[in-house]
């Protein structure tokens, strides 16, 4: 059965929206491991301009360029068609990740339709459309929410128990696919793809016919992309294993206890939708205890490793939708009640995170895009004094300007003493910019703090003659290094006296 006709334009429609909605900064991953990377790939590569960002993953062969390759298209397409400007290389990657968050949407809907019935579907989609969390994540272009879509797009192809819809040979491709862009997405898939094999008839038929042939082919494209970016035979894919799983580096970005998932990152995504997801798991028939293991496995197996997210644990999101929409359809004669409870209880934090949030970093960007527009651009230098990748980078601006941040990278030869750039820059800020720019020519143009650092740097300010020139608002909650506000400071020449 497949989903009604007016559903996709819907969800589309909702999802652009939902796009719209979403102005603030989550992870630096979103741009960091995205947008920047192609931006990079496409106009670098070119020779049109010759600047660009990669971070320390793409030196230590971490990340597959099979991701960033997707935006780099897009950006092609804008290029080709003499449309690359700043606002649509930065809109319409967001905007194509939400078409394909839509047509996930649709998708889910379909699966639990064939599963179940129309009703129970109408009630999971309405589940998943609700989802403050799926919200805030599915129009980002982080590898976890392409995870996600992708994860989802498989599941209405997997082969479950008494249904005639699987496709061994689609999803294992979509599970390949998931895996190439984020190798962590081996996790949820384990039990699903074991117990697919444990009910398979034609075992050696199931490995020889399809799962081989998908691997080597997934395999074989993602080793032909990353050659031809990084010049060399590379399996990103088993390093970035070997760093996150098996050496634990993850822990240098901070750690959490083993329990974090179940008594904080679990609830936190569900949000009310939790005693739902505990009411549906209960309910629910024998056939999607494969889902519920999913959760479970996934969830145990993150927990074992030091450093936690909420959105590593965001692909299984949608299957305890499956759960929440069970339960919802249940409740029979409080159904109308539970879902305006659920509706109005994931818009505020939906519409906070997604408008207010930590906005500041991203708002701040178009306080340096005119730089690239006028004359001061060869002069122009632009100093981001804030943790590292704190700010999206060229692929927001979209010129040559002159732009340098504090750099974090791990230390990964070993050495017990390293310290970061941008922790040696805390530790001493007034001190470190006077020995950094002791002269006066190295001064940058334009400075770019939190509120919170400016006490402490304010005699470099004054004697370097900067002027404050924007406050943009960031966050209701500064935490540490991080600040309400974000300040913009620009050095007075003779020109602007």
């Amino acid at each position: 059965a497949a989903a009604p006709a007016p559903l996709l334009p819907l969800a589309v429609a909702l999802r652009a929206l939902n796009c719209l909605l979403v102005r603030t900064s989550f992870v630096p991953d979103e741009h960091w491991q995205a947008l920047e990377v192609a931006h990079r790939m496409l106009f670098m590569i070119l020779n049109i301009h010759n600047y660009g960002y990669l971070t320390w993953e793409w030196a230590n062969r971490l990340r597959s360029y099979s991701y960033p390759l997707i935006f780099a298209s897009i950006y092609k397409v804008l290029q080709l068609l003499g449309k690359d400007d700043v606002q649509l290389l930065i809109w319409v990657p967001r905007l194509a990740q939400a078409v394909l968050a839509a047509f996930a949407d649709v998708k889910l809907y379909s699966l639990v339709q064939h599963l179940e019935n129309s009703e129970t579907a109408k009630c999971v989609l309405f589940c998943q459309l609700c989802s403050w969390f799926t919200w805030y994540s599915c129009t980002r272009t982080l590898t976890n929410t392409m995870e996600t879509i992708l994860t989802i797009f498989a599941l209405s192809y997997y082969p479950i128990k008494g249904s005639k819809m699987g496709n061994s040979c689609k999803y294992l491709a979509l599970v390949a696919l998931a895996i190439v862009i984020r190798p962590t997405a081996v996790i949820p898939w384990m039990p699903l793809v074991f117990s697919h094999f444990l009910q398979e008839q034609r075992k050696a038929d199931l490995l020889l016919r399809n799962c081989i042939p998908v691997g080597l082919v997934t395999v074989g494209t993602s080793l032909i992309i990353d050659r031809v970016f990084f010049g060399e035979w590379v399996l990103v894919q088993l390093n970035f294993l070997k760093f996150n799983v098996l050496q634990n580096l993850g822990t240098f970005y901070g750690s959490h206890p083993w329990h974090w998932y179940f008594t904080q990152g679990l609830p936190v995504i569900l949000g009310t939708h939790l005693p739902f997801f505990i009411h549906g798991c209960v309910l629910a028939p024998k056939r999607h205890r494969i889902f519920l293991m999913a959760v479970i496995w996934t969830v145990l197996v993150y927990s074992t490793l030091s450093h936690k997210e909420f959105r590593f644990i965001y692909p299984v999101l949608p299957l305890c939708m499956v759960f929440c929409g069970y339960s919802l359809n249940h409740l029979k004669a409080w159904k109308k009640p539970a879902a305006t409870f659920l509706l109005l209880s994931n818009l505020i934090p939906a519409l906070y995170t997604g408008l207010v949030h930590q906005r500041g970093t991203l708002d701040v960007m178009s306080h340096i895009q005119p730089l690239c527009n006028n004359s001061e651009q060869s002069q122009a230098f632009v100093f981001i004094m804030m943790p590292c990748h704190s700010t999206p980078f060229y692929s927001h601006v979209h010129c040559p300007l002159k732009m340098r941040f504090l750099q974090c990278p791990p230390d990964l030869t070993g050495n017990e003493s390293y310290i970061d750039e941008a922790d040696v820059f805390y530790s001493n800020p007034l001190g470190w910019l006077n020995n950094e720019f002791y002269n006066d020519t190295l001064s940058p143009s334009h400075l770019i703090l939190f509120n919170v650092l400016e006490q402490e740097i304010s005699s470099f300010l004054t004697l370097r003659s900067y002027e404050k020139t924007a406050t943009v608002f960031h966050t209701h909650v500064p935490q540490g290094r991080i600040g309400s506000h974000i300040y913009i400071y620009r050095r007075k020449t003779e020109t602007n006296h």
